[in-house]
């Protein structure tokens, strides 16, 4: 096989981004347009849609990006969200699946209907999108499914269960769909973003006793940000990543690394 010149071109590829106007979901649609790929995010917020796709065009020529909105925890949006992208661009090459949503609460009070609303987006709703565009892939033979999961999939945090059993479970969807799909050409790849502010979460972390925490188990010693995540969907959905299948990256700062050791926080003393 012949090597490209470059490994992260993807130039002619057709993206789907869920979750796409806004957040972590919006900058790795910006990264794959920045690296010649046509993108089409979808979300249920039309108005939110509307602005990003409006910024996202300013980026290249040709209107790369374009919007649909796309109810990850229906089948009919799901299916309907994949045949628009195929009908606006041409065909699909590739799946971001990063609509997300947040419960905080502590877990005695947590109730089986959270945990299933929070399962169906995050775990569901990314097998919908996946078994949708999978059909194009299968065909083609050849696509790209790349799942957000979260730290949360490998470590606990406390008063989100329902969030991390669902994070939990999207790796275990991302390995099953690597080992089952690859005979058809699908790779299907994960990346857990360690803490990275975003409406979700950013009242959570941001100037809180919980993000002191973090950051003071972050070696380092800062927040991430969307940006950062993005450059590790654009290597997944590349050429570079070609051999890559069934992982799920961490992208954290060293979070899952940190042991006992200096203290790392920004606040922290010095001595010499």
């Amino acid at each position: 096989m012949a090597i490209p010149t470059d490994l992260f071109d993807l130039t002619g590829h057709v993206v789907l981004v869920t979750g796409g106007g806004s957040g972590i979901g919006k900058a790795c649609a910006e990264a794959m347009i920045r690296h010649g790929a046509k993108v089409m995010i979808g979300g249920r917020t039309v108005e939110k849609l509307a602005g990003a796709v409006e910024e996202l065009n300013r980026l290249a020529d040709g209107q790369p990006c374009a919007a649909v909105r796309l109810d990850v925890a229906d089948d009919a949006s799901a299916q309907e969200a994949v045949a628009e992208t195929v009908t606006k661009f041409g065909g699909i090459h590739a799946v971001v699946n990063s609509a997300g949503v947040m419960c905080k609460k502590p877990t005695f009070e947590l109730t089986g209907e959270e945990v299933n609303n929070l399962y169906n987006i995050h775990v569901t709703g990314a097998l919908r999108v996946s078994q949708a565009a999978g059909e194009h892939f299968k065909t083609q033979g050849s696509g790209c499914i790349i799942n957000i999961a979260s730290i949360s999939s490998f470590m606990s945090l406390t008063e989100v269960t329902a969030y991390a059993c669902a994070k939990h479970a999207m790796m275990g969807l991302t390995q099953s769909l690597a080992n089952e799909w690859a005979k058809h050409g699908i790779r299907t790849n994960g990346i857990a973003p360690g803490f990275i502010p975003t409406d979700i979460n950013r009242k959570m972390i941001e100037g809180t006793d919980r993000g002191r925490r973090i950051l003071e188990h972050t070696p380092m010693a800062r927040f991430g940000t969307g940006d950062e995540i993005a450059g590790a969907a654009v290597y997944l959905a590349s050429q570079a990543a070609s051999f890559v299948n069934g992982i799920t990256i961490p992208v954290d700062g060293g979070y899952l690394a940190s042991g006992i050791g200096d203290s790392v926080a920004p606040w922290a003393a010095t001595t010499e």
